[in-house]
């Protein structure tokens, strides 16, 4: 069958738009997709099946691309395009020219006609998807794409990567559902069965990772977690996810570990000449773990290395962790001066109008630095923005987005309370926060909140002089994210305060077990001095 005469084009411009990918023999794991194509591409067809599943959109995008050119009656090579040109767990949104060639490649596709019903059924699915490009909607896509993987599941589930693609799909959808958990569980479950099978599949790992990236699900397959750095040595995303649990467990080392192989590795995948997501999304991750240890040192060359490359493509991810390393550094070391000067809207060249998270991240910092150090005024004002924003992201169907700028709000709100000498109210907002945070997972794109929720609400309380209290809301804000330095030094100083020796010997005793031997901070040497465990 012919190709349109403008297909080429398009083609060669994938090409052109995909990254400079690392090493050609690169380890990627074990996929066998089978695909009804010429046998000379059907290694290169796998390769790049297994870089879409791990989540390595621009390199699949390329691959995918080629094989179409090399091979002109490859309906499946098309809808390998189709699929890399949405990223169902991360935060961006496809564009108007994504939606586009989104919607093109699928039609193509379906004009050249895939061979078996297995290859059908996964082309009706992205085919769902894409439809209606005109439209900017997210979420319905998503819910049309998870309806229709089942439905392929159902008829072809022995396949292991029909099942992966399943189990993507189920975390996707459970992002909305009010029983996330439940998907997560049975995201898992999904993904478990094609591990036990393949034991190398990537897209088994990668998924497993992200379901157990959630409240209370973290312990739960440890053994799989640490393999996925040893099927894809290479591969930033794969270098990176390990700490997607790391995190959720307070293993800072490892954290650091795993971003530090993932940041350097992303610096090979350039894309359209500029710096991976990868790259940043890496670093971010590094640093938290860095300040958790009470690292300072070392989280500051993080964060200098994070601002001085450029520069980075333009997505929601770079925006969001442009945003708020400047403001963990300043926040987490309580340096309320530094956070009120913080500088919205840098770098200059990311379309910062289009993040509303980023934006309100970048207007929470310096808020909340405001009120700290006095200036109500500008802290009003941050928050009357922060409520713009999260009607933005109601407004555009981001509930989510939405309910992690009104946690930050109220925090703000109840610090502007508490500036104003109203303790009950101050108290009952930052309390309204912490139930808020328990109606949403963490977002895959952040190891961990600005500044969680319950923290905030024992800072407050402990700075009123009511311990007991604050030693409750930091107990209640490490069970959800243990080993926080903030909240083990917060929660061991309410106890003392309360009277509660024992316990405040046992954060003692974590922190020293946490601070890294390097750190200077005055919380460390305060652990350092504090009595031992009896």
């Amino acid at each position: 069958m012919r190709l349109p005469t403008l297909l080429p084009f398009l083609l060669v411009g994938l090409l052109l738009a995909g990254c400079t990918a690392a090493a050609a023999d690169d380890d990627l794991g074990e996929v066998d997709f089978r695909v009804s194509c010429a046998p000379e591409v059907q290694e290169d067809f796998d390769r790049a099946v297994a870089h879409l599943h791990h989540m390595m959109y621009e390199q699949a995008r390329s691959e995918f691309a080629e094989i179409a050119e090399r091979d002109r009656e490859c309906a499946m090579a098309h809808w390998g395009i189709a699929m890399t040109l949405f990223q169902p767990l991360w935060p961006g949104r496809p564009a108007a020219e994504d939606r586009r060639r989104g919607w093109e490649a699928v039609e193509r596709a379906r004009e050249l006609g895939p061979e078996t019903e297995r290859e059908r059924a996964l082309l009706d699915a992205v085919h769902a998807f894409w439809e209606d490009p005109e439209s900017d909607e997210w979420w319905p896509r998503i819910e049309r794409w998870a309806e229709a993987m089942e439905s392929a599941y159902q008829e072809h589930g022995e396949d292991l990567d029909v099942a992966a693609f399943y189990s993507l799909s189920l975390l996707a959808a459970g992002q909305t559902a009010d029983d996330q958990l439940a998907y997560n569980a049975r995201a898992a479950g999904i993904a478990a069965e094609v591990h036990e099978r393949e034991p190398l599949h990537p897209g088994a790992i990668h998924y497993t990772i992200h379901a157990d990236d959630a409240t209370g699900r973290a312990s739960e397959h440890l053994d799989v977690v640490g393999t996925y750095g040893e099927i894809a040595p290479s591969v930033p995303h794969a270098l990176h996810m390990p700490s997607h649990v790391y995190v959720r467990l307070g293993d800072w080392p490892a954290v650091i570990e795993w971003n530090r192989r993932s940041a350097e590795a992303a610096l090979d995948y350039p894309v359209n000449g500029n710096v991976s997501v990868h790259h940043v999304h890496g670093l971010d991750y590094k640093l938290y773990g860095f300040l958790q240890r009470g690292d300072d040192a070392r989280a500051e060359e993080v964060l200098e290395e994070a601002l001085s490359t450029e520069p980075y493509e333009e997505d929601f991810t770079s925006a969001f962790h442009l945003a708020i390393m400047p403001a963990r550094y300043a926040i987490e070391r309580r340096d309320w001066e530094a956070a009120a000067n913080l500088v919205r809207g840098e770098p200059g060249y990311l379309d910062w109008d289009r993040y509303e998270w980023p934006q309100a991240i970048a207007w929470f910092a310096p808020g909340l630095g405001a009120v700290m150090t006095g200036d109500v005024e500008a802290a009003r004002e941050a928050e009357a923005r922060m409520a713009q924003l999260r009607d933005r992201s109601l407004e555009a169907g981001e509930q989510a987005y939405a309910t992690y700028i009104e946690v930050d709000r109220l925090i703000l709100a109840g610090r502007i309370a508490w500036a104003e000498g109203d303790e009950e109210e101050a108290v009952a907002l930052t309390e309204e926060a912490a139930q808020l945070e328990g109606t949403v997972e963490k977002h895959p794109v952040t190891p961990g909140a600005l500044l969680p929720p319950y923290e905030a609400l024992g800072d407050l309380l402990l700075d009123l002089e009511h311990p007991d209290e604050a030693l409750a809301a930091y107990e209640s804000g490490l069970e959800v994210w243990p080993k926080r330095y903030r909240s083990l030094l917060g929660a061991a100083r309410a106890a003392e305060a309360a009277g509660e020796e024992e316990r405040a010997r046992e954060h003692y005793g974590v922190l020293r077990e946490v601070a890294a031997e390097e750190s200077e901070r005055g919380g460390v040497r305060e652990a350092g001095e504090a009595p031992g465990e009896s």
